[in-house]
């Protein structure tokens, strides 16, 4: 009978299988155990078969992102803070609303092919509003075991190599992290090198709308020497197709009526060529980088530089190697005419700071240390973290950021984790505006994330 039971579970059809189905064979499972450990079947690996199965049943899989904030703040820094959600007003010392308000849809259509979407609201407080989908595509296996996905695509290229890293799973670092587009990606893997090609449209490269001018065709190669070496070239250009000019909005003010541009028309091609490697000594410990170069044309800002460059050291210890901690060490120098849909637009961080925007499209070199050392307490559910950010943004008027940040976390059930953190945020003189953020502020964040 043990024997039979292995054998459904290999041979059933989670899109055909009704719940009863499903929950008579978990029982079987559970009550043949002792005979299936004897057969020499591990059990474990069952049961998860069973909870992909059920995980799947009909063909459907919906899941989400429910991470609760309240952030409560000194309130020192000029009545201006980086940690305000949408609807609060600058001056408020404590804000509640949502980090992330999400949730994903996954049809399986086949055994090759799956339906994705993400959908969201614009995370904040207030009324849930503006809900979109930001990930909205189709994925496929093509004959000569290419696969294509199609449709709203999201690509991390960094990510995918291990480039940036984050704590309390914020969005944190990568330069060139989020390529949203309307389009196809291809991939295939050809032995020890993997190849990935992406043409698409209506990606937000800067200007804040997802309606540009420019089609995109993008090319990554990665050769993996071995399980500790691999080394990857990238080269994405963008073919300007448009008029080059501004659209504007009218908005009439006391009788008077006002045009205000809202997206700079774009009036050239530019391209951006880049490299990583990543080099593990132990499993343990790695070192990874990257080189990334642009050709911005004639979209350069008057008196900027055409040709903006970024690179990146890190190095990741794995708390296995210290025992007590692991460790990241990042070093990222970049231009700040630099541009990117992440570029000196994100501090790598848990809040930001206003000297980002003075700083970027203007002459100078941004240079940031972030160093972040994580523990897990044995084999307990909790876990803390520490982490130190400074950034330089080389610009006579914008002065440095510091942040230091503390954090505990408790995983309360498989799905629920709280967390309780501290972060100091030191603007200096800020970014030489009068409304900008001087001082420093000091913020507590109580985070429920529950992930279902």
């Amino acid at each position: 009978m043990a024997s039979i039971v292995a054998r459904a579970l290999v041979t059933v059809d989670a899109e055909k299988a009704s719940k009863q189905d499903m929950e008579l064979l978990k029982k079987l499972v559970m009550e043949f155990k002792d005979e299936l450990d004897a057969l020499g079947v591990k059990v474990d690996s069952l049961d998860k078969r069973v909870a992909v199965l059920e995980d799947r049943l009909g063909g459907w899989k919906i899941n989400g992102q429910f991470w609760f904030d309240a952030r409560f703040a000194s309130n020192a820094d000029n009545n201006q803070n980086t940690y305000g959600f949408k609807n609060n007003s600058a001056g408020d010392h404590n804000q509640f609303g949502f980090r992330f308000a999400r949730f994903m849809l996954t049809k399986y259509i086949d055994e090759n092919t799956f339906f994705y979407g993400r959908f969201r609201f614009n995370d904040g407080s207030g009324p849930l509003d503006s809900f979109f989908a930001d990930k909205f595509f189709v994925q496929t296996k093509l004959p000569w075991d290419i696969t294509m996905t199609l449709g709203r695509v999201y690509s991390d290229w960094e990510g995918d190599a291990g480039l940036y890293h984050s704590v309390m799973g914020d969005l944190e670092g990568g330069l060139w992290k989020d390529q949203y587009y309307d389009g196809f990606n291809f991939k295939k893997s050809f032995g020890m090198l993997d190849a990935e090609l992406l043409i698409g449209r209506n990606f937000d490269i800067r200007d804040g709308d997802e309606d540009n001018e420019f089609m995109e065709y993008g090319l990554k190669l990665q050769a993996n020497f071995s399980e500790n070496f691999y080394v990857g070239v990238q080269g994405i250009f963008f073919d300007f197709d448009g008029d080059g000019k501004s659209k504007t909005t009218s908005m009439t003010i006391n009788g008077t009526k006002y045009d205000f541009v809202t997206d700079y028309g774009y009036l050239d091609d530019f391209q951006q060529y880049g490299a990583y490697l990543s080099y593990s000594f132990t499993p343990a410990i790695a070192l990874r980088g990257y080189y990334y170069w642009q050709d911005l044309g004639d979209n350069a800002p008057n008196g900027t530089e055409d040709s903006p460059m970024a690179w990146s050291a890190l190095l990741d210890v794995k708390q296995d190697l210290l025992k007590f901690t692991s460790l990241w060490v990042q070093y990222v120098e970049q231009d700040n005419a630099f541009v990117g849909p992440r570029a000196a637009g994100v501090y790598p961080a848990l809040f930001g700071s206003d000297q980002v925007g003075a700083a970027i499209g203007s002459e100078g070199t941004n240079k940031t240390w972030l160093i972040t050392a994580e523990q897990q307490w044995g084999e307990s559910k909790w876990s803390s973290f520490l982490q130190y950010v400074t950034t330089d943004w080389d610009v006579d008027t914008v002065d440095d950021t510091d942040q230091y940040t503390i954090g505990i976390g408790y995983q309360y059930t498989p799905q629920i984790k709280f967390w309780l953190a501290y972060n100091y945020i030191d603007y200096g003189d800020g970014n030489g505006k009068a409304d900008g953020y001087t001082g420093s502020e000091s913020v507590v964040l109580f985070r429920t994330a529950i992930d279902f």
